[in-house]
């Protein structure tokens, strides 16, 4: 009977032992996930940008390009975001949207720009996008719907056309999970009081597009891919109080308003 528990206590020992041990390995080091993931991401923001460039056009106007660039810059910097880990593009698309591809690929549709009532309004959605690229929700959410090994096989060719349609098509028209959608809401919040840009516009914007949901909006993009608008937009107004009120505009009016009649041309 002695015999028996000291064995059994032995066990216990041993069993806790080796599990201390296991817990002490670097796991995603030892089996390289990490460096798999950062490599695979690169690859998919190459491969899916490559197909908005061959469905899509993208805006090549100068003063456009730079007025957006000038508001990208300005929140990086505020924020210690590396600048060169965001590529931005404006595309000319009516559809009022913009949306993020892996390896740091931020999509802008002009209608997005064009429905804007004020440039804090395009600077709250970019930084909900930037924060989405930060907080790495886009390759989770791949990796949770599609599989980091079919993500793998589309990178070394594998994947087939379609899938790779099917992915671009789902990134650009499908939602965030509610919490990682909220998520981004609060980190878009902190990153326009620090660049000190009113967050109230943002949040003004998901009131009006709210108020929209219900019509016949033909080119409500972001809207359907971004449902509770409204319930969005109150908890950004509630976790906005008692922060930062110096505002300062990104752009001169002069340039907001240059940049308005541009994408009419």
């Amino acid at each position: 009977m002695k015999k028996t528990i000291i064995q059994g206590v032995i066990s216990v020992v041993l069993f806790f032992g080796l599990w201390f041990a296991l817990t002490q390995i670097d796991w995603v080091k030892v089996f390289k996930v990490q460096q798999v993931t950062d490599k695979t991401e690169q690859k998919l923001g190459e491969l899916f940008w490559e197909v908005f460039k061959k469905t899509e056009e993208e805006n090549k106007n100068t003063h456009i390009v730079n007025s957006i660039d000038s508001i990208v810059t300005h929140i990086c910097k505020s924020n210690k975001i590396d600048r060169e880990t965001i590529k931005v593009h404006v595309l000319n698309k009516d559809e009022i949207n913009a949306f993020v591809l892996p390896n740091g690929h931020l999509i802008i549709y002009s209608g997005l720009i064009h429905n804007s009532d004020n440039q804090e309004e395009v600077t709250g959605v970019i930084c909900h996008e930037i924060a989405h690229i930060e907080l790495n929700h886009v390759m989770k959410k791949l990796v949770k719907e599609i599989g980091l090994s079919v993500l793998i096989s589309m990178t070394t060719g594998n994947g087939g056309a379609e899938i790779i349609k099917e992915t671009v098509k789902m990134l650009s028209s499908s939602a965030f999970d509610r919490n990682l959608e909220k998520e981004a809401d609060i980190k878009a919040v902190d990153y326009l009081t620090t660049a000190k840009v009113n967050p109230e516009p943002f949040a003004n914007f998901l009131y009006k597009l709210s108020d929209k949901e219900n019509e016949a909006i033909k080119y409500l993009t972001w809207i359907s891919t971004h449902p509770d608008s409204k319930e969005r937009a109150e908890y950004i107004v509630e976790y906005s109080k008692d922060k930062l009120t110096d505002y300062k505009p990104i752009l001169t009016n002069e340039t907001w308003e240059k940049l308005k009649e541009e994408l009419k041309d």
